[in-house]
């Protein structure tokens, strides 16, 4: 495979946006400073002392607070826009600054208002949380429209290369752009082909990549990413590489060093215990404060089911749970009361799930409340009575459960969620594989801290409206 080789760039060292991120993420911490300091002088003295102190102080502060930030490498490219890993190094790093003050004050005998302290770094720590996670939606609205993109060059084998390819497609919000592939061999796939393996630093100086991605493929031992890397840095292309465990992730896998080689040492999931118990105390609390909070709301979106169409409000479905046990489902109903009769004489399978863009057997204040996801608040008492979680994978139908194949079968060991990976990410309009591939993503690498982000996404996702139908 022959390419057009351009001579190696020399100073790639990120992409060029990246520049102008950080110094925006730098401009929101020292306003987050500047406002928490502001808000703690006011708050704790009211203008009954001598506040100029701790005026001085806060004037301090975001110099102060950037410096910590910076040496907690969170203004780091790697950082921006994905994951929590940005999210835990700002905690930390207030964490660290209030610590630090604490332990100044107290070698130094200084006396600082335990009130001041208390108000400014803590506020200063959530305002600037707050202020990255606004910058992070703005990144991923400019992504949507495809920019600030990282350039990449895929290295594997077809399959692989072009699941990748079409992963990177569809959730843009990644900021991945696939601009070349390297392949073994000749092979036509959805990207540009421009060489082998032995062209990475060719193809990526022909097109101006700022990224390789390795996947897993028995040509690319340890000695060959060697070897690539020493070639890439050059360049200062950055290297990634997908383990052949590419869906387990987080804190269950840890690097460990034996005999002098670095051997990936994978946990297994925790499927019982203490922490899964948290999660169902936690579950429960949260369904059953939601249904007194939102029992107005259920009385009038019942009572408008039953006053616009003949039949009950409540709908009542057949699904399977934790280890294949079986229980009953509750949705306000959104179609006629016909719909099972009429099923049998529409399309009904589509990759493995019975989903219609244009249902005619939805009524019109069904489809409202199928975009807004109410009609899904009745599964709350699901949840409470312990036959669901808040979160988990997809509720599924028997008759989809006698279809499984024995990997698929591996979503049955959680309970099912009324929300999860598969609701944040597409809904009904992602395909049969993709939805297995998301819960299974979800049994493997399951956490609070997981569960609350998902949930915190769903508002967007709800908002969004897409694959709700």
């Amino acid at each position: 495979m022959a390419i057009v080789a351009r001579p190696a760039r020399t100073a790639n060292v990120a992409p060029a946006w990246t520049g102008g991120y950080r110094m925006g993420a730098i401009a929101c911490d020292v306003l987050c400073a500047l406002l928490a300091g502001a808000a703690a002088v006011v708050l704790r003295f009211g203008g009954l002392a001598d506040v100029r102190p701790y005026a001085e102080l806060s004037a301090v502060l975001p110099a102060l607070w950037v410096a910590v930030v910076g040496l907690n490498r969170a203004y780091e490219p790697r950082m921006i826009g994905e994951g929590s890993e940005e999210f835990r190094r700002i905690a930390w790093s207030g964490f660290t600054l209030t610590a630090a003050v604490a332990m100044a004050a107290y070698v130094t005998h200084t006396d600082i208002a335990r009130g001041y302290v208390v108000l400014a770094l803590p506020l200063m720590t959530a305002l600037t949380l707050f202020g990255r996670y606004g910058l992070r939606r703005r990144l991923h609205a400019r992504r949507s429209r495809g920019e600030c993109m990282r350039r990449v060059v895929v290295v594997g084998h077809p399959e692989a290369v072009e699941d990748l390819a079409r992963l990177f497609g569809r959730e843009r919000h990644h900021g991945m752009e696939v601009v070349a592939a390297c392949l073994p061999e000749a092979a036509e796939i959805g990207v540009p082909v421009l060489g082998d393996f032995t062209d990475v630093p060719l193809v990526v100086a022909q097109t101006g990549a700022d990224t390789v991605a390795v996947l897993a493929c028995p040509e690319l031992d340890g000695t060959a990413l060697r070897r690539l890397a020493w070639r890439l840095e050059r360049s200062k292309t950055d290297l990634v590489v997908a383990p052949a465990l590419m869906e387990v992730a987080g804190p269950r896998t840890t690097i460990r060093p034996i005999a002098g080689l670095p051997l990936l040492h994978v946990e297994h999931p925790e499927l019982a215990g203490a922490r899964q118990l948290i999660k169902n105390l936690f579950d429960r609390v949260v369904a059953g404060a939601a249904l007194i909070l939102l029992a107005p709301l259920l009385a009038v979106i019942a009572l408008a089911v039953r006053t616009t169409t003949p039949g009950p409000a409540l709908f009542r479905q057949t699904r399977v749970g934790r280890d294949g046990a079986e229980f009953t489902i509750l949705k306000f109903r959104t179609m006629g009361a016909d719909a099972e009769r009429r099923r049998v004489h529409l399309v009904s399978e589509v990759d493995g799930l019975f989903k219609i863009r244009a249902d005619p057997r939805v009524t019109r204040l069904g489809a409202w409340l199928r975009r807004c996801s109410l009609d899904e608040l009745p599964q709350l008492v699901n949840v409470v009575k312990g036959q669901m979680s808040l979160v988990g994978p997809r509720p599924p139908l028997p008759a989809e459960v006698a279809a499984y194949r024995d990997d698929v079968r591996r979503r049955l060991v959680v309970r099912p969620g009324m929300t999860g990976l598969w609701q944040v990410s597409g809904r009904s309009d992602l395909s049969w594989e993709e939805s297995v591939r998301l819960d299974l993503r979800y049994v493997e690498n399951w956490s609070l801290m997981l569960d609350l982000q998902i949930l915190w996404k769903t508002w967007s996702a709800v908002a969004r409206g897409a694959g709700a139908y």
